[in-house]
Protein backbone atom coordinates (compact mmCIF):
# COMPACT_ATOMS: atom_id res chain seq x y z
CA UNK A 1 0.00 0.00 0.00
CA UNK A 2 1.09 3.60 -0.54
CA UNK A 3 4.04 2.54 -2.90
CA UNK A 4 2.50 1.25 -6.28
CA UNK A 5 -0.43 0.14 -7.65
CA UNK A 6 -1.48 -0.26 -4.16
CA UNK A 7 -3.99 -3.73 -5.29
CA UNK A 8 -6.62 -4.49 -3.23
CA UNK A 9 -7.43 -7.60 -4.93
CA UNK A 10 -5.19 -10.55 -6.12
CA UNK A 11 -6.77 -13.09 -8.20
CA UNK A 12 -5.26 -16.74 -8.84
CA UNK A 13 -5.61 -19.60 -10.98
CA UNK A 14 -6.45 -22.70 -9.50
CA UNK A 15 -4.17 -24.89 -11.96
CA UNK A 16 -5.55 -27.78 -13.54
CA UNK A 17 -2.57 -29.30 -15.59
CA UNK A 18 -4.19 -27.69 -18.79
CA UNK A 19 -2.74 -24.84 -21.09
CA UNK A 20 -4.66 -21.12 -19.79
CA UNK A 21 -3.33 -19.15 -22.32
CA UNK A 22 0.44 -18.67 -21.99
CA UNK A 23 1.22 -22.04 -20.27
CA UNK A 24 -0.24 -24.70 -18.35
CA UNK A 25 -0.13 -24.72 -14.70
CA UNK A 26 -0.12 -27.62 -11.76
CA UNK A 27 -2.95 -28.79 -10.21
CA UNK A 28 -2.89 -29.68 -6.51
CA UNK A 29 -4.18 -33.00 -7.68
CA UNK A 30 -2.93 -34.68 -10.57
CA UNK A 31 -4.55 -37.63 -9.57
CA UNK A 32 -7.40 -39.08 -7.85
CA UNK A 33 -4.93 -40.13 -4.79
CA UNK A 34 -2.81 -37.29 -4.89
CA UNK A 35 -2.47 -34.26 -2.81
CA UNK A 36 -0.09 -31.28 -2.62
CA UNK A 37 -0.35 -27.63 -2.21
CA UNK A 38 3.39 -26.60 -2.88
CA UNK A 39 2.96 -26.92 -6.35
CA UNK A 40 3.24 -23.86 -8.92
CA UNK A 41 3.77 -20.24 -8.21
CA UNK A 42 0.60 -19.18 -6.82
CA UNK A 43 0.75 -19.75 -3.32
CA UNK A 44 4.38 -18.05 -3.28
CA UNK A 45 2.24 -15.57 -5.39
CA UNK A 46 -0.43 -15.25 -2.74
CA UNK A 47 2.24 -15.39 0.65
CA UNK A 48 4.33 -12.49 -1.07
CA UNK A 49 1.05 -10.64 -2.01
CA UNK A 50 -0.26 -10.65 2.04
CA UNK A 51 2.96 -9.54 2.96
CA UNK A 52 2.58 -6.46 1.57
CA UNK A 53 -1.11 -5.72 2.24
CA UNK A 54 -2.19 -7.82 4.82
CA UNK A 55 -5.82 -6.64 3.53
CA UNK A 56 -5.71 -8.14 0.19
CA UNK A 57 -8.86 -9.58 -1.21
CA UNK A 58 -7.86 -13.27 -2.51
CA UNK A 59 -9.93 -14.82 -5.56
CA UNK A 60 -9.42 -18.32 -6.50
CA UNK A 61 -10.73 -19.59 -10.43
CA UNK A 62 -10.45 -22.66 -12.16
CA UNK A 63 -9.65 -22.52 -16.13
CA UNK A 64 -9.30 -26.29 -16.29
CA UNK A 65 -9.69 -29.35 -14.21
CA UNK A 66 -6.93 -32.51 -14.04
CA UNK A 67 -8.83 -35.32 -16.52
CA UNK A 68 -9.94 -37.81 -13.25
CA UNK A 69 -12.47 -34.55 -12.30
CA UNK A 70 -14.20 -35.02 -15.66
CA UNK A 71 -14.04 -38.87 -15.24
CA UNK A 72 -12.36 -39.08 -18.82
CA UNK A 73 -14.71 -36.91 -20.47
CA UNK A 74 -14.17 -32.87 -21.43
CA UNK A 75 -16.70 -31.26 -18.63
CA UNK A 76 -16.54 -30.49 -15.24
CA UNK A 77 -20.03 -31.13 -13.96
CA UNK A 78 -21.20 -34.75 -14.46
CA UNK A 79 -19.89 -35.38 -11.12
CA UNK A 80 -20.70 -31.89 -9.19
CA UNK A 81 -19.51 -33.42 -6.64
CA UNK A 82 -16.13 -34.90 -7.14
CA UNK A 83 -15.60 -31.12 -8.98
CA UNK A 84 -16.68 -29.51 -5.62
CA UNK A 85 -14.71 -31.59 -3.56
CA UNK A 86 -11.53 -30.52 -5.52
CA UNK A 87 -12.12 -27.19 -5.54
CA UNK A 88 -13.25 -26.75 -1.72
CA UNK A 89 -9.88 -29.08 -1.67
CA UNK A 90 -7.91 -26.31 -2.68
CA UNK A 91 -9.09 -23.87 -0.61
CA UNK A 92 -8.65 -25.57 2.54
CA UNK A 93 -5.37 -26.63 1.62
CA UNK A 94 -4.48 -22.81 0.84
CA UNK A 95 -5.53 -22.29 4.72
CA UNK A 96 -3.59 -25.61 5.83
CA UNK A 97 -0.59 -25.12 4.31
CA UNK A 98 0.01 -21.60 4.05
CA UNK A 99 -2.52 -19.75 6.62
CA UNK A 100 -4.06 -18.30 3.53
CA UNK A 101 -7.83 -17.30 3.56
CA UNK A 102 -9.66 -17.22 -0.02
CA UNK A 103 -12.17 -14.76 0.18
CA UNK A 104 -13.67 -15.39 -3.25
CA UNK A 105 -14.00 -18.80 -5.77
CA UNK A 106 -15.54 -19.07 -9.70
CA UNK A 107 -16.63 -21.72 -11.00
CA UNK A 108 -15.27 -22.20 -14.88
CA UNK A 109 -13.41 -19.60 -16.73
CA UNK A 110 -15.30 -18.15 -19.68
CA UNK A 111 -16.84 -21.80 -20.17
CA UNK A 112 -20.60 -22.64 -19.28
CA UNK A 113 -21.53 -22.97 -16.06
CA UNK A 114 -24.24 -25.66 -13.95
CA UNK A 115 -26.46 -24.56 -11.54
CA UNK A 116 -26.38 -27.51 -9.80
CA UNK A 117 -23.08 -27.24 -9.35
CA UNK A 118 -23.17 -23.85 -8.25
CA UNK A 119 -25.48 -24.65 -5.39
CA UNK A 120 -23.15 -27.85 -4.59
CA UNK A 121 -20.63 -26.14 -4.13
CA UNK A 122 -21.98 -23.39 -1.57
CA UNK A 123 -23.16 -26.44 0.13
CA UNK A 124 -19.92 -27.78 0.15
CA UNK A 125 -18.30 -24.97 1.11
CA UNK A 126 -20.80 -24.77 4.19
CA UNK A 127 -20.48 -28.41 5.68
CA UNK A 128 -16.27 -27.73 5.10
CA UNK A 129 -16.71 -24.37 7.85
CA UNK A 130 -15.94 -21.97 4.49
CA UNK A 131 -19.00 -19.91 5.18
CA UNK A 132 -16.94 -16.77 4.47
CA UNK A 133 -15.77 -17.70 1.38
CA UNK A 134 -18.26 -15.83 -1.54
CA UNK A 135 -19.04 -16.98 -4.81
CA UNK A 136 -18.31 -15.20 -8.18
CA UNK A 137 -20.25 -16.37 -10.98
CA UNK A 138 -19.98 -16.44 -13.64
CA UNK A 139 -16.59 -15.41 -14.98
CA UNK A 140 -18.27 -14.89 -18.74
CA UNK A 141 -20.52 -12.86 -19.88
CA UNK A 142 -23.66 -11.05 -17.82
CA UNK A 143 -26.17 -13.98 -19.27
CA UNK A 144 -27.37 -16.10 -18.64
CA UNK A 145 -26.30 -15.91 -15.01
CA UNK A 146 -28.34 -12.89 -14.20
CA UNK A 147 -31.53 -14.62 -15.89
CA UNK A 148 -30.82 -17.88 -14.02
CA UNK A 149 -30.22 -16.06 -10.60
CA UNK A 150 -33.77 -13.40 -10.95
CA UNK A 151 -35.53 -17.24 -11.82
CA UNK A 152 -34.04 -19.36 -9.59
CA UNK A 153 -33.94 -17.95 -5.96
CA UNK A 154 -31.52 -20.48 -4.39
CA UNK A 155 -29.03 -19.98 -7.31
CA UNK A 156 -29.46 -15.96 -5.98
CA UNK A 157 -29.24 -16.65 -2.82
CA UNK A 158 -25.46 -18.86 -3.10
CA UNK A 159 -23.88 -16.42 -5.68
CA UNK A 160 -22.58 -13.38 -3.91
CA UNK A 161 -21.01 -11.52 -6.89
CA UNK A 162 -21.61 -11.30 -10.21
CA UNK A 163 -18.72 -11.25 -12.35
CA UNK A 164 -18.22 -10.14 -16.55
CA UNK A 165 -15.36 -10.85 -18.72
CA UNK A 166 -14.78 -7.68 -20.89
CA UNK A 167 -17.83 -5.81 -20.35
CA UNK A 168 -17.24 -2.98 -22.28
CA UNK A 169 -18.02 -0.74 -19.55
CA UNK A 170 -21.80 -1.88 -19.74
CA UNK A 171 -24.08 -4.03 -17.94
CA UNK A 172 -27.77 -5.41 -18.53
CA UNK A 173 -30.42 -4.40 -16.36
CA UNK A 174 -31.05 -8.16 -15.58
CA UNK A 175 -27.55 -7.63 -13.50
CA UNK A 176 -29.32 -4.23 -12.08
CA UNK A 177 -31.69 -6.04 -10.57
CA UNK A 178 -30.17 -8.61 -9.03
CA UNK A 179 -28.91 -6.73 -6.06
CA UNK A 180 -25.97 -8.28 -6.10
CA UNK A 181 -22.41 -6.89 -6.44
CA UNK A 182 -21.09 -6.18 -9.46
CA UNK A 183 -17.78 -6.96 -10.85
CA UNK A 184 -15.47 -6.74 -14.14
CA UNK A 185 -13.86 -9.71 -13.17
CA UNK A 186 -11.32 -9.94 -16.02
CA UNK A 187 -10.54 -6.82 -17.66
CA UNK A 188 -8.01 -5.19 -19.89
CA UNK A 189 -5.99 -7.34 -21.26
CA UNK A 190 -4.11 -4.83 -23.52
CA UNK A 191 -0.86 -4.06 -24.66
CA UNK A 192 0.83 -2.33 -21.79
CA UNK A 193 1.93 0.63 -23.51
CA UNK A 194 0.29 4.28 -22.80
CA UNK A 195 -2.64 3.47 -25.28
CA UNK A 196 -3.14 0.01 -22.45
CA UNK A 197 -2.61 2.83 -19.63
CA UNK A 198 -5.34 5.02 -21.40
CA UNK A 199 -7.56 1.79 -22.01
CA UNK A 200 -7.27 1.13 -17.72
CA UNK A 201 -7.94 4.56 -17.40
CA UNK A 202 -10.95 5.25 -18.63
CA UNK A 203 -12.50 1.68 -17.98
CA UNK A 204 -11.52 1.80 -14.05
CA UNK A 205 -13.72 5.18 -14.11
CA UNK A 206 -16.04 4.26 -16.39
CA UNK A 207 -17.11 0.65 -15.42
CA UNK A 208 -18.58 2.02 -12.45
CA UNK A 209 -19.92 4.99 -14.45
CA UNK A 210 -21.71 3.44 -17.23
CA UNK A 211 -22.14 -0.17 -15.62
CA UNK A 212 -22.02 0.20 -11.63
CA UNK A 213 -19.11 -2.47 -11.59
CA UNK A 214 -17.23 -2.07 -8.13
CA UNK A 215 -14.12 -4.02 -8.74
CA UNK A 216 -12.34 -4.08 -12.09
CA UNK A 217 -9.61 -7.09 -12.29
CA UNK A 218 -6.96 -7.25 -14.42
CA UNK A 219 -5.61 -9.83 -16.74
CA UNK A 220 -2.87 -9.99 -15.63
CA UNK A 221 -0.68 -8.94 -13.17
CA UNK A 222 2.77 -8.72 -14.05
CA UNK A 223 3.57 -9.85 -18.12
CA UNK A 224 6.15 -12.64 -17.06
CA UNK A 225 6.21 -15.08 -19.93
CA UNK A 226 7.81 -15.37 -23.50
CA UNK A 227 6.92 -12.32 -25.36
CA UNK A 228 6.21 -14.48 -28.19
CA UNK A 229 3.52 -16.23 -26.51
CA UNK A 230 0.12 -14.88 -27.01
CA UNK A 231 -0.99 -11.38 -25.62
CA UNK A 232 2.72 -10.68 -25.30
CA UNK A 233 3.05 -7.87 -22.41
CA UNK A 234 -0.42 -7.51 -21.84
CA UNK A 235 0.02 -6.83 -18.08
CA UNK A 236 -0.07 -3.95 -15.67
CA UNK A 237 3.69 -3.85 -15.96
CA UNK A 238 6.54 -6.31 -17.46
CA UNK A 239 9.04 -8.99 -16.63
CA UNK A 240 9.66 -11.27 -18.41
CA UNK A 241 13.76 -11.82 -18.41
CA UNK A 242 14.30 -14.00 -15.19
CA UNK A 243 17.29 -14.49 -16.59
CA UNK A 244 18.76 -10.92 -16.83
CA UNK A 245 16.22 -9.25 -13.74
CA UNK A 246 15.00 -6.27 -16.23
CA UNK A 247 11.94 -5.20 -15.24
CA UNK A 248 9.71 -2.28 -16.54
CA UNK A 249 7.11 -0.40 -14.93
CA UNK A 250 4.52 0.61 -17.16
CA UNK A 251 2.01 3.35 -17.04
CA UNK A 252 -1.16 1.17 -15.86
CA UNK A 253 0.90 0.35 -12.39
CA UNK A 254 0.56 4.27 -11.94
CA UNK A 255 -2.89 4.60 -13.13
CA UNK A 256 -3.77 2.30 -11.13
CA UNK A 257 -2.58 4.10 -8.58
CA UNK A 258 -4.64 6.96 -8.90
CA UNK A 259 -7.86 4.75 -7.41
CA UNK A 260 -6.16 2.24 -5.38
CA UNK A 261 -3.78 4.50 -3.05
CA UNK A 262 -6.99 6.53 -2.44
CA UNK A 263 -9.66 4.28 -1.89
CA UNK A 264 -10.04 0.83 -0.31
CA UNK A 265 -12.82 -1.96 -0.51
CA UNK A 266 -15.78 -0.92 2.13
CA UNK A 267 -15.78 2.63 0.35
CA UNK A 268 -18.60 3.47 -1.47
CA UNK A 269 -19.42 5.60 -4.72
CA UNK A 270 -21.16 8.36 -4.43
CA UNK A 271 -23.89 9.06 -6.53
CA UNK A 272 -22.95 11.65 -8.22
CA UNK A 273 -20.63 9.87 -11.00
CA UNK A 274 -21.01 10.93 -14.28
CA UNK A 275 -19.88 12.18 -17.76
CA UNK A 276 -18.45 15.68 -18.27
CA UNK A 277 -19.78 17.92 -20.27
CA UNK A 278 -16.80 17.99 -22.96
CA UNK A 279 -15.67 14.44 -22.65
CA UNK A 280 -14.29 11.84 -20.25
CA UNK A 281 -15.62 10.91 -16.72
CA UNK A 282 -15.42 11.18 -12.76
CA UNK A 283 -15.99 9.23 -9.53
CA UNK A 284 -16.47 10.47 -6.19
CA UNK A 285 -16.10 7.88 -2.96
CA UNK A 286 -15.69 8.03 0.84
CA UNK A 287 -15.24 5.96 3.58
CA UNK A 288 -18.35 7.39 5.76
CA UNK A 289 -16.14 8.96 8.05
CA UNK A 290 -15.69 12.20 6.58
CA UNK A 291 -13.45 11.15 3.72
CA UNK A 292 -13.38 11.80 0.16
CA UNK A 293 -11.85 10.69 -3.10
CA UNK A 294 -12.29 12.07 -6.75
CA UNK A 295 -10.68 10.84 -9.68
CA UNK A 296 -10.92 12.16 -12.94
CA UNK A 297 -9.95 10.72 -16.47
CA UNK A 298 -10.49 12.43 -19.66
CA UNK A 299 -8.85 9.90 -21.95
CA UNK A 300 -9.55 9.89 -25.81
CA UNK A 301 -10.69 7.42 -27.95
CA UNK A 302 -7.65 6.36 -29.99
CA UNK A 303 -5.86 7.02 -26.56
CA UNK A 304 -7.49 4.63 -24.50
CA UNK A 305 -8.74 1.48 -26.76
CA UNK A 306 -8.28 -1.74 -25.02
CA UNK A 307 -7.86 -5.03 -27.00
CA UNK A 308 -11.45 -5.75 -26.50
CA UNK A 309 -14.89 -5.00 -26.96
CA UNK A 310 -14.77 -2.52 -29.66
CA UNK A 311 -14.95 0.99 -28.79
CA UNK A 312 -17.75 2.77 -30.23
CA UNK A 313 -16.46 6.54 -31.14
CA UNK A 314 -16.30 9.26 -28.90
CA UNK A 315 -15.14 12.59 -28.49
CA UNK A 316 -13.33 14.48 -25.45
CA UNK A 317 -11.81 18.08 -25.48
CA UNK A 318 -9.85 20.49 -23.23
CA UNK A 319 -12.65 21.85 -20.92
CA UNK A 320 -13.30 24.25 -17.56
CA UNK A 321 -14.92 21.62 -14.88
CA UNK A 322 -16.18 22.84 -11.59
CA UNK A 323 -17.25 20.85 -8.89
CA UNK A 324 -19.63 21.23 -5.88
CA UNK A 325 -19.43 19.42 -2.57
CA UNK A 326 -22.78 19.45 -0.57
CA UNK A 327 -23.61 17.89 2.64
CA UNK A 328 -21.04 17.14 4.92
CA UNK A 329 -18.07 17.91 1.90
CA UNK A 330 -19.21 21.46 1.60
CA UNK A 331 -17.10 22.18 4.77
CA UNK A 332 -13.86 20.88 3.16
CA UNK A 333 -11.43 23.89 2.33
CA UNK A 334 -8.13 21.75 0.71
CA UNK A 335 -7.59 18.37 -1.72
CA UNK A 336 -4.78 17.06 -1.60
CA UNK A 337 -4.50 16.64 -5.95
CA UNK A 338 -1.79 13.58 -7.92
CA UNK A 339 -2.04 14.06 -11.81
CA UNK A 340 -1.17 12.26 -14.91
CA UNK A 341 -1.10 13.37 -18.61
CA UNK A 342 -0.36 10.75 -21.28
CA UNK A 343 1.63 12.95 -23.94
CA UNK A 344 1.57 10.61 -26.86
CA UNK A 345 3.08 13.46 -29.53
CA UNK A 346 6.82 14.22 -27.73
CA UNK A 347 6.50 10.69 -25.44
CA UNK A 348 6.99 13.04 -21.97
CA UNK A 349 4.56 11.46 -20.55
CA UNK A 350 3.84 12.47 -16.39
CA UNK A 351 3.06 9.79 -13.82
CA UNK A 352 1.48 10.55 -10.72
CA UNK A 353 2.89 13.76 -9.57
CA UNK A 354 2.09 14.98 -6.60
CA UNK A 355 1.03 18.60 -7.23
CA UNK A 356 -0.25 21.69 -4.78
CA UNK A 357 -3.15 21.21 -2.79
CA UNK A 358 -6.56 22.57 -4.44
CA UNK A 359 -8.24 25.21 -1.59
CA UNK A 360 -12.17 24.74 -2.05
CA UNK A 361 -14.06 28.28 -2.13
CA UNK A 362 -17.46 27.27 -0.07
CA UNK A 363 -17.43 23.55 -1.45
CA UNK A 364 -16.30 24.50 -4.62
CA UNK A 365 -13.17 24.21 -7.26
CA UNK A 366 -12.98 24.71 -10.73
CA UNK A 367 -9.73 22.38 -13.04
CA UNK A 368 -9.12 23.53 -16.63
CA UNK A 369 -8.61 19.86 -17.85
CA UNK A 370 -6.99 19.05 -20.96
CA UNK A 371 -7.29 15.63 -22.93
CA UNK A 372 -5.41 12.50 -22.17
CA UNK A 373 -5.10 13.59 -17.93
CA UNK A 374 -6.44 11.80 -14.90
CA UNK A 375 -6.77 13.42 -11.43
CA UNK A 376 -7.04 12.21 -8.21
CA UNK A 377 -8.10 14.53 -5.47
CA UNK A 378 -8.91 13.70 -1.92
CA UNK A 379 -8.70 14.47 1.40
CA UNK A 380 -5.97 11.35 2.12
CA UNK A 381 -2.09 12.51 2.94
CA UNK A 382 -0.94 9.21 2.58
CA UNK A 383 -0.64 9.11 -1.36
CA UNK A 384 3.25 8.36 -2.37
CA UNK A 385 5.11 7.17 -5.63
CA UNK A 386 7.30 4.41 -4.57
CA UNK A 387 10.90 4.85 -5.68
CA UNK A 388 13.42 2.09 -6.57
CA UNK A 389 16.60 1.25 -8.08
CA UNK A 390 17.45 1.11 -11.46
CA UNK A 391 16.57 -2.40 -12.70
CA UNK A 392 19.32 -4.76 -14.60
CA UNK A 393 19.72 -3.74 -18.39
CA UNK A 394 17.55 -5.82 -20.22
CA UNK A 395 19.36 -8.95 -22.32
CA UNK A 396 18.63 -11.67 -24.41
CA UNK A 397 18.64 -15.32 -23.27
CA UNK A 398 21.46 -16.83 -22.98
CA UNK A 399 23.39 -18.52 -25.82
CA UNK A 400 24.40 -21.17 -24.24
CA UNK A 401 22.54 -22.54 -21.22
CA UNK A 402 22.21 -26.03 -19.04
CA UNK A 403 20.44 -27.41 -16.37
CA UNK A 404 21.16 -30.69 -14.70
CA UNK A 405 18.01 -30.20 -12.39
CA UNK A 406 20.08 -31.46 -9.19
CA UNK A 407 17.90 -29.37 -7.15
CA UNK A 408 17.32 -31.77 -3.49
CA UNK A 409 15.02 -29.03 -2.27
CA UNK A 410 13.47 -26.69 -4.69
CA UNK A 411 11.64 -23.43 -3.75
CA UNK A 412 9.48 -24.43 -6.85
CA UNK A 413 8.43 -27.51 -8.47
CA UNK A 414 9.14 -26.67 -12.00
CA UNK A 415 12.49 -25.95 -13.58
CA UNK A 416 13.36 -22.00 -13.77
CA UNK A 417 12.54 -20.74 -17.85
CA UNK A 418 11.04 -23.99 -19.04
CA UNK A 419 7.46 -22.22 -19.77
CA UNK A 420 5.27 -26.08 -19.94
CA UNK A 421 2.11 -25.68 -22.93
CA UNK A 422 1.17 -28.96 -22.63
CA UNK A 423 1.93 -31.15 -19.17
CA UNK A 424 3.54 -30.62 -16.52
CA UNK A 425 7.06 -31.02 -15.78
CA UNK A 426 8.62 -30.94 -12.08
CA UNK A 427 11.98 -31.62 -10.36
CA UNK A 428 11.46 -35.39 -9.74
CA UNK A 429 13.74 -37.66 -7.17
CA UNK A 430 14.11 -40.99 -9.18
CA UNK A 431 15.08 -43.04 -6.03
CA UNK A 432 15.16 -45.97 -8.12
CA UNK A 433 18.57 -44.87 -10.13
CA UNK A 434 21.39 -45.20 -8.18
CA UNK A 435 23.90 -43.36 -10.69
CA UNK A 436 23.75 -40.16 -12.17
CA UNK A 437 20.15 -39.35 -12.81
CA UNK A 438 18.50 -39.35 -9.21
CA UNK A 439 17.29 -35.56 -9.60
CA UNK A 440 15.44 -35.44 -12.96
CA UNK A 441 12.90 -33.38 -14.68
CA UNK A 442 9.48 -35.14 -15.01
CA UNK A 443 6.50 -34.88 -17.20
CA UNK A 444 3.71 -35.94 -14.23
CA UNK A 445 0.14 -35.64 -16.45
CA UNK A 446 -0.44 -39.24 -17.34
CA UNK A 447 -4.77 -37.99 -18.63
CA UNK A 448 -5.74 -35.48 -20.57
CA UNK A 449 -6.88 -32.56 -18.32
CA UNK A 450 -10.73 -31.32 -18.76
CA UNK A 451 -9.17 -28.29 -20.90
CA UNK A 452 -9.87 -24.93 -21.15
CA UNK A 453 -8.02 -24.02 -24.73
CA UNK A 454 -7.13 -26.58 -27.27
CA UNK A 455 -4.48 -28.23 -25.90
CA UNK A 456 -1.94 -30.89 -28.06
CA UNK A 457 -2.25 -34.22 -28.13
CA UNK A 458 1.35 -34.45 -26.82
CA UNK A 459 3.27 -32.76 -23.88
CA UNK A 460 5.61 -29.78 -24.52
CA UNK A 461 7.84 -27.38 -22.56
CA UNK A 462 9.31 -24.69 -24.56
CA UNK A 463 12.56 -22.44 -23.50
CA UNK A 464 14.87 -19.74 -24.75
CA UNK A 465 14.83 -17.23 -27.20
CA UNK A 466 12.15 -17.13 -29.82
CA UNK A 467 14.67 -16.11 -32.60
CA UNK A 468 17.00 -18.63 -32.08
CA UNK A 469 18.11 -20.06 -35.59
CA UNK A 470 20.72 -22.50 -35.33
CA UNK A 471 21.15 -24.26 -32.40
CA UNK A 472 22.72 -27.65 -30.71
CA UNK A 473 20.43 -28.85 -28.33
CA UNK A 474 21.56 -32.36 -26.10
CA UNK A 475 19.04 -33.67 -23.60
CA UNK A 476 19.40 -37.31 -21.53
CA UNK A 477 15.80 -38.71 -21.66
CA UNK A 478 13.88 -41.64 -20.42
CA UNK A 479 11.09 -43.47 -21.56
CA UNK A 480 8.61 -44.97 -18.54
CA UNK A 481 5.90 -46.24 -20.99
CA UNK A 482 6.66 -49.44 -22.33
CA UNK A 483 6.06 -50.26 -25.84
CA UNK A 484 4.35 -47.34 -26.45
CA UNK A 485 6.07 -44.84 -24.94
CA UNK A 486 7.90 -41.19 -26.80
CA UNK A 487 9.95 -38.77 -26.20
CA UNK A 488 11.43 -35.61 -28.11
CA UNK A 489 13.84 -32.49 -28.28
CA UNK A 490 12.79 -29.84 -30.56
CA UNK A 491 13.90 -26.10 -32.06
CA UNK A 492 12.74 -23.74 -33.82
CA UNK A 493 9.47 -24.12 -32.40
CA UNK A 494 7.17 -21.39 -33.46
CA UNK A 495 4.01 -21.43 -31.48
CA UNK A 496 2.36 -21.80 -27.82
CA UNK A 497 -0.20 -20.71 -25.75
CA UNK A 498 -3.83 -21.73 -27.20
CA UNK A 499 -2.05 -21.89 -30.66
CA UNK A 500 0.39 -25.07 -29.41
CA UNK A 501 -1.18 -27.60 -31.47
CA UNK A 502 -0.49 -26.11 -34.60
CA UNK A 503 3.25 -25.88 -33.63
CA UNK A 504 5.89 -26.44 -36.61
CA UNK A 505 9.70 -26.64 -35.41
CA UNK A 506 11.79 -29.93 -35.44
CA UNK A 507 10.87 -32.44 -33.57
CA UNK A 508 13.93 -35.22 -32.90
CA UNK A 509 11.43 -38.27 -31.75
CA UNK A 510 12.72 -41.92 -30.53
CA UNK A 511 9.96 -44.48 -29.18
CA UNK A 512 9.98 -47.38 -26.74
CA UNK A 513 9.46 -50.02 -29.89
CA UNK A 514 13.04 -49.11 -31.01
CA UNK A 515 12.21 -46.20 -33.76
CA UNK A 516 12.81 -42.79 -34.72
CA UNK A 517 10.49 -39.86 -36.11
CA UNK A 518 11.68 -36.45 -37.48
CA UNK A 519 9.04 -34.02 -38.04
CA UNK A 520 8.21 -30.80 -38.86
CA UNK A 521 5.19 -30.39 -36.46
CA UNK A 522 4.13 -31.40 -32.98
CA UNK A 523 1.42 -33.60 -34.09
CA UNK A 524 3.77 -35.73 -36.36
CA UNK A 525 2.07 -35.72 -39.58
CA UNK A 526 4.38 -33.99 -41.43
CA UNK A 527 7.53 -36.27 -41.36
CA UNK A 528 11.21 -35.91 -42.68
CA UNK A 529 13.58 -38.88 -41.68
CA UNK A 530 12.73 -42.00 -39.48
CA UNK A 531 13.62 -45.31 -39.30
CA UNK A 532 15.20 -47.70 -36.59
CA UNK A 533 16.75 -45.95 -32.90
CA UNK A 534 17.16 -49.30 -31.01
CA UNK A 535 15.71 -47.00 -28.26
CA UNK A 536 13.56 -48.74 -25.14
CA UNK A 537 11.55 -47.80 -22.19
CA UNK A 538 13.64 -48.13 -18.91
CA UNK A 539 16.98 -46.74 -20.36
CA UNK A 540 18.39 -43.35 -20.78
CA UNK A 541 19.47 -42.20 -23.60
CA UNK A 542 21.16 -38.85 -25.08
CA UNK A 543 19.58 -37.12 -27.72
CA UNK A 544 21.37 -34.33 -29.59
CA UNK A 545 19.70 -32.49 -32.13
CA UNK A 546 21.70 -30.16 -34.36
CA UNK A 547 19.87 -27.38 -36.55
CA UNK A 548 22.03 -25.29 -38.81
CA UNK A 549 20.76 -23.43 -41.92
CA UNK A 550 18.31 -25.57 -44.00
CA UNK A 551 19.36 -28.97 -42.61
CA UNK A 552 19.02 -30.76 -39.42
CA UNK A 553 21.05 -34.23 -38.00
CA UNK A 554 20.29 -36.06 -34.89
CA UNK A 555 22.70 -37.78 -32.41
CA UNK A 556 21.65 -40.75 -30.22
CA UNK A 557 24.20 -41.02 -27.36
CA UNK A 558 26.94 -39.63 -29.75
CA UNK A 559 26.28 -41.57 -32.60
CA UNK A 560 24.73 -40.34 -35.80
CA UNK A 561 21.00 -42.10 -36.33
CA UNK A 562 20.38 -39.27 -39.03
CA UNK A 563 21.38 -36.39 -41.01
CA UNK A 564 20.55 -33.63 -43.56
CA UNK A 565 17.22 -33.74 -43.26
CA UNK A 566 15.44 -30.92 -44.94
CA UNK A 567 13.92 -28.04 -43.08
CA UNK A 568 10.81 -26.50 -44.62
CA UNK A 569 10.36 -23.96 -41.60
CA UNK A 570 9.93 -22.30 -39.41
CA UNK A 571 13.41 -20.45 -39.36
CA UNK A 572 13.46 -19.62 -35.96
CA UNK A 573 11.73 -20.54 -32.38
CA UNK A 574 12.48 -21.63 -29.10
CA UNK A 575 13.85 -25.22 -27.80
CA UNK A 576 11.57 -27.64 -26.45
CA UNK A 577 11.31 -31.40 -24.61
CA UNK A 578 8.06 -33.20 -24.66
CA UNK A 579 6.47 -36.32 -25.33
CA UNK A 580 4.01 -38.34 -27.69
CA UNK A 581 1.22 -38.31 -25.21
CA UNK A 582 0.41 -37.87 -21.69
CA UNK A 583 2.78 -39.88 -20.14
CA UNK A 584 5.65 -40.09 -17.24
CA UNK A 585 9.15 -39.48 -18.95
CA UNK A 586 12.24 -38.16 -17.52
CA UNK A 587 14.50 -35.57 -18.66
CA UNK A 588 18.16 -34.89 -17.55
CA UNK A 589 21.61 -32.83 -18.61
CA UNK A 590 19.57 -30.41 -21.00
CA UNK A 591 22.03 -28.00 -23.03
CA UNK A 592 21.65 -25.90 -25.47
CA UNK A 593 24.06 -24.13 -27.19
CA UNK A 594 22.54 -21.12 -29.97
CA UNK A 595 24.97 -20.18 -32.88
Amino acid sequence: PNFGASLHILKVEIGGDAQTTDGTESSHMHYKDDENYFRGYEWWLMKEAKKRNPNITLIGLPWAFPGWVGSGKNWPYDFPDITAYYVVSWIIGAKQYHDLDINYVGIWNERKFDTKYIKLLRYTLDKSGLKGVKIIASDNLWEPITMCMLIDQELHDAIDVIGAHYPGTLTVSEALMSDKQLWSSEDYSTFNDDVGGGCWARILNQNYVNGRMTATISWNLIASYYEELPFGRDGLMTAEEPWSGNYVVESPIWITAHTTQFTQPGWTYLQTVGHLLNGGSYVALTDGLGNLTIVIETMTHDHSVCIRPPLPAFNVSAQNATFNLKGSFSSLEMLQVWYSRFDFKTNKSKFFQKLEPIKLSRGSFTLNLNVDEVYTLTTLKTGNKGTYPKPPDSAPFPKQYKDNFNVRNPAFTEAPDFADQTGVFEYFINMTDPGDHVFTLRQVVTQRPVTWATDADQTISIIGDHAWQNISLTCDIYIETPETGGVFVGGRVNKGGGSVRDAKGIFFWVFADGTYRVTNDISGNIVMAKGLSGTRAGVWHTLTLNIEGDFASGLLNGYPLWKNATILGPSNGWAAIGTSTFEFAQFDNFYVNAN
